[in-house]
């Protein structure tokens, strides 16, 4: 087995930017190898490049909601990796946001959920026989809004109460050999985990922080701590769980003055 090979590897879909892009470094410095599923191509190429300096990382086109992509990206990182240890369902998309319940139309509504939802599907479907042979886990990456909502969120936040249904109903199937958490992060801010042709610096007021109980609005690296260790050997015992991970806003009374 080459060295390479001796690494534990992980797939993060979504992970050129954002969430996914801060998730993916996070595991290169830990010493993974990391291929990269975006269907943002020049992210993807400029991500992997980026974190190519660090350690080994590459990226691969994909749109989670198309099976036979999903299918070569699980395979891509098998064959470059020779394993497969991580698989962090991230990849998602907000498009309907804004749009009220009588005018969202039908494309728009399974748009959504073929992208947050049977995109993790997919991606445990062809992932698990590979994580079954490393012992891996699934890390799906959900949101509060599967808990509550603003106003014309109906199409994201269904794809994400269902993600963590998912989540704990793959914990179930696939136990004992490959675990499956979900993760739902609050407000993280990501300006600055954009491509560079994209990339901007946080517009966010004393007000935006102070609201949070922690006291500041999250940053990806909030999330990608956690994943990590989602990711490692001290969370053996963990499966089936979501972690909110929120600053504490999910659990603040908020009554009109």
């Amino acid at each position: 087995m080459s060295t390479n090979q001796a690494k534990p590897a992980a797939m993060v879909t979504g992970g050129a930017q954002g969430i996914g892009r801060a998730i993916a470094e996070r595991f290169i410095k830990d010493g993974m190898n990391v291929l990269i599923a975006d269907c943002d191509e020049e992210a993807g190429r400029e991500t992997a490049a980026e974190l190519e300096e660090q350690g080994n990382a590459a990226a691969v086109a994909c749109d989670v909601a198309a099976e036979p992509e999903v299918e070569n990206a699980v395979a891509e990182a098998v064959n470059r990796f020779g394993r497969l240890d991580v698989l962090v369902c991230n990849a998602g998309i907000t498009d309907s946001f804004g749009v009220p319940v009588t005018e969202l139309a039908l494309e728009q509504w399974r748009r959504v959920i073929d992208v947050n939802l049977t995109g993790c599907f997919l991606c445990a479907r062809h992932g698990a026989p590979f994580l079954a042979k490393t012992l891996g886990c699934i890390i799906n990456i959900a949101s509060t809004r599967a808990l509550q909502s603003e106003p014309h969120t109906e199409a994201y936040s269904a794809s994400k109460g269902g993600v963590v249904a998912l989540t704990h109903a793959l914990a179930v199937s696939l136990g004992p050999k490959v675990r499956v958490n979900a993760i739902s992060p609050g407000w993280i801010e990501t300006a600055e985990w954009q491509k560079k042709s994209s990339r901007s610096a946080p517009q966010l007021s004393q007000q935006d922080h102070s609201q949070h109980p922690a006291g500041r609005v999250g940053v990806p690296g909030d999330v990608a701590a956690l994943a990590a260790w989602l990711a490692s050997s001290q969370a053996e015992f963990v499966t089936g769980q979501n972690f909110v991970t929120d600053g504490g806003m999910t659990r603040k009374m908020i009554y009109a003055e």
